[in-house]
């Protein structure tokens, strides 16, 4: 009897596939203590930039023996890894945990970081707030259930939670093909990420950081809620300028790419790179 195809699995695939097409070369850098790290590399400046796409620790090909699953950890990583590939000074994308981790990379390693963009970040979470009812869950159990699906009724309701306006009806066979390529590899070292990302959680304990930050939301979002937003902005104060993408969730890089892309090349390309205290509103 012949296999089933997979269609997660193929899409993966064809990712892979575009990636390489558009210059993107895998690497892989041993640490030495334990961790290895693959990234996406350009071989040769892309446009106007040298583009470099780790995955972090437990996500892709990289991981570790070592037992820390704070994002400082996965900071310190990343920072070996493009010292490892002769970076100096960079420019730090995040999205979502990503943003958790380039936060950190721009406090932890302030001359190697010029500038951040935080994308649907909840960096400013406090551990109260799950208390005291701004998201979707009551407990860090019920949002790892939910974050890391392994049935398709919860991974219905993270599509519901991460899209504004998401698709109602999605066949189980589809979810369940999801769940089997995406969602079972280091899953236990990814709820121990999610349990030590809250773990005693303050507003108090979080450094400011200096670098120009734009900060990118979706103003749907019920993962992290816009909440989180003003409170990161203020928090910065005016070395940080927030974008709200109009009709987005937290998936805002699928939903709308091109306002999320374009917001993000203008930050980065800009010498300059002016503060602007007041928010920005984009998409339709």
């Amino acid at each position: 009897m012949a296999g089933c195809i997979s269609f997660t699995a193929t899409r993966d695939r064809c990712f892979r596939f575009t990636f390489s097409n558009a210059g993107l070369k895998s690497a892989t850098t041993d640490l030495g203590d334990g961790t290895i790290m693959h990234c996406g590399t350009t071989s040769s400046r892309t446009r106007r930039f040298n583009v470099y796409v780790p995955d972090l620790v437990f996500f892709g090909d990289s991981h570790t023996t070592r037992p820390e699953r704070s994002e400082a950890f996965q900071a310190q990583c990343v920072a070996a890894l493009l010292l490892a590939h002769g970076l100096h000074t960079t420019s730090v994308v995040g999205i979502s945990y990503g943003g958790f981790v380039a936060y950190s990379l721009a406090a932890q390693f302030p001359e190697l970081v010029e500038k951040v963009v935080l994308c649907c970040a909840g960096v400013c979470l406090e551990d109260k707030d799950l208390d005291e009812g701004m998201f979707q869950v009551k407990t860090v159990d019920e949002a790892v259930d939910i974050l890391l699906p392994q049935t398709p009724e919860k991974l219905r309701q993270l599509v519901q939670i991460a899209f504004a306006m998401p698709v109602k009806a999605i066949p189980t066979c589809f979810l369940n093909d999801y769940i089997n390529v995406m969602c079972t590899e280091n899953r236990q070292e990814r709820k121990e990420l999610i349990e030590t990302l809250h773990k005693d959680r303050k507003l108090s304990n979080l450094p400011k950081i200096t670098q120009p930050t734009l900060i990118i939301w979706g103003e749907k979002d019920l993962v992290f809620p816009m909440e989180l937003a003003y409170r990161l902005q203020r928090h910065l104060g005016e070395n940080a300028r927030l974008v709200v993408i109009k009709n987005a969730g937290h998936a805002l890089n699928v939903q709308k790419p091109k306002e999320m892309y374009k917001n993000l090349k203008s930050f980065l390309i800009d010498p300059t790179t002016p503060t602007v205290p007041k928010n920005q509103s984009n998409g339709t």
